[in-house]
């Protein structure tokens, strides 16, 4: 097999996962606390949400997933995880409100050197969450 120099080009990040052993409370977490969609659901195994109007947001047992599951290969993460959701600037303050009335502690703020700035609190199961503004990472979409 012989590998192209230059491969076409990756056009998005469609899925990001997350391990959370108690799925009810992740679950009460993302779409109660955050609003996300609840879009799929497979008891003890995974609940899955939209994050925008793009992305998806998988939260999986890690128990569940360490095994091959039918056509799926087995994966799974140890430790947490982090990633980010994007909100617009003029949110920010309602989300630090509605965060802080959640019981939600914001562990940091940041203001980047670029531009955009970032809200970071914990999921129930330890993972790292970032609200972040455009203006981070200077992306064509404005991220």
């Amino acid at each position: 097999m012989t590998t192209p120099a230059n491969p076409p080009p990756v056009e998005a990040v469609v899925e990001t996962a997350v391990y959370a052993p108690d799925l009810d409370a992740a679950e009460a977490f993302y779409a109660g606390v955050l609003g996300l969609p609840v879009i799929g659901r497979e008891p003890g195994r995974h609940v899955f949400f939209r994050a925008g109007a793009a992305g998806v947001l998988l939260v999986f047992d890690p128990a569940a997933t360490a095994h091959r599951g039918g056509a799926f290969p087995p994966h799974g993460a140890t430790g947490p995880g982090h990633f980010a959701l994007g909100v617009r600037p003029e949110t920010l303050a309602d989300w630090r409100r509605h965060l802080t009335a959640s019981g939600v502690e914001i562990e940091t703020e940041y203001t980047w050197p670029r531009g955009g700035h970032s809200l970071y609190f914990r999921d129930p199961a330890g993972n790292s969450v970032e609200l972040v503004t455009p203006g981070v990472w200077g992306t064509p979409a404005g991220w």
